[in-house]
């Protein structure tokens, strides 16, 4: 958990985002939040839990987190939900759906007769509404990713239980769906203040790139920071790469960590090695999921960070890179186009070709990148860092309490 107080983020956030905090604590002293998700490490719910559960708590707040249990059966039969809300096809029988039932009520020990609220984070604990009439806590779900694209078969298993919930909770209103149950839109943040996002020591910077085998003024780095997942296309952005090669010496780094209730990703991975081919230029990083010092001095070594998504809930290793100042080129899908506004805060491109069309002009002009990164950190610091998320979370609580009157 997160170690840092709410004083430490003045400075960053103002004191008109903290006086907001401060006047929706007041109101809430006690409230009981159960956060439920299926990963303490790796991938970004977990991540954001890890700094937003302290500084609910100090708010006034009563909040615990707990984390569901699954045999790897049940992680790839989630995978596939994942798959499948993503729009990709996928074969969804009666037995894994049997197995995702039977493993809720194999984690029903975590629901809590006390809570007020019971959060739902994605897929994984969805199953739990099936106790939903035995409790009188409100529920909500919480759904990370974009359901846009989702296929029947996935989702229409999914939706009668999330219409179990009070309130569903998407990043962004296009993502809202034909539901009964409110709606709300709330995109998620980054903690300016973790190992991740803080400003490194020139110790630290040097002794990681050292240990990592990376040249601190070598030729200019490309890196993309993704899972190991096909929907974070990293054979696209190594192709993307190769062009720009033709063109000018430099150098690509795809850094990525694992997650416990990711399946795919160590078959990803091996996809990717062979496509690199032992490339000399090519540095292919399979992280821990707690790698978060080496993934920020990665960032501030980058001159160019891609996020070359074909789906995107959000996209939050994005948001990371615009807070470092970086100039960014990123598809525009999901909660990328939120973030990457083309010509103001980074570069937005769809094709191989394009992408690379796109680093070579930032690479080209290392004034005018500079100006694009620090207006992408202007961008996420006024929306998407841990203050205005907290603030976001307590009205969503305040207007949640308000209505059990």
């Amino acid at each position: 958990m997160s170690h840092f107080t709410l004083k430490n983020y003045e400075t960053i956030a103002g004191n008109a985002i903290m006086n907001e905090i401060e006047a929706y604590g007041e109101k809430l002293q006690g409230y009981n939040v159960l956060h439920i998700n299926s990963t303490a490490v790796g991938g970004g719910v977990a991540e954001i839990l890890h700094s937003l559960v302290p500084l609910m708590q100090e708010v006034g707040l009563s909040v615990k987190w707990s984390v569901l249990k699954g045999s790897p059966k049940f992680f790839n039969t989630t995978k596939q939900f994942h798959n499948g809300l993503h729009g990709q096809q996928v074969n969804i029988t009666a037995e894994m759906l049997e197995h995702y039932l039977a493993n809720a009520q194999k984690n029903r020990n975590l629901l809590e007769d006390e809570a007020d609220l019971i959060v739902l984070h994605d897929q994984q604990p969805l199953g739990l509404t099936a106790y939903r009439s035995e409790s009188k806590s409100r529920w909500l779900w919480y759904c990370h990713i974009d359901p846009s694209y989702a296929v029947p078969s996935v989702w229409y298993f999914l939706a009668p239980l999330v219409a179990a919930c009070d309130v569903s909770v998407f990043h962004l209103p296009e993502y809202a769906r034909d539901l009964s149950v409110l709606q709300y839109f709330m995109p998620p943040a980054i903690d300016p203040l973790s190992d991740k996002n803080r400003e490194v020591t020139p110790e630290e910077y040097d002794s990681i790139l050292e240990k990592l085998d990376i040249d601190p003024s070598g030729p200019p780095i490309i890196l993309q920071v993704s899972r190991f997942d096909r929907l974070k296309d990293p054979v696209g952005v190594i192709e993307a790469f190769r062009l720009v090669r033709k063109n000018r010496k430099c150098q690509l780094i795809l850094a990525g960590g694992s997650a416990d209730d990711d399946p795919e990703g160590a078959i990803v991975l091996e996809e990717v090695r062979e496509l690199a081919d032992n490339d000399p230029d090519i540095k292919i990083l399979a992280l821990e999921p707690n790698a978060n010092l080496q993934i920020n001095v990665l960032q501030r070594r980058a001159n160019v960070i891609v996020q070359k998504s074909l789906r995107e809930g959000f996209g939050l290793t994005a948001t990371e890179a615009l807070w470092k100042e970086k100039p960014l080129v990123a598809t525009p899908t999901g909660g990328l186009a939120y973030q990457v506004i083309d010509g103001k805060t980074g570069l937005t491109a769809k094709t191989v070709e394009e992408v690379a069309s796109q680093i070579e002009r930032i690479l080209a002009n290392p004034d005018w990148a500079n100006k694009l990164g620090s207006a992408g950190k202007k961008h996420v610091t006024q929306r998407f860092i841990l203050p205005v998320y907290l603030r976001n979370w307590l009205r969503l609580i305040t207007l949640l309490r308000g209505q059990e009157k």
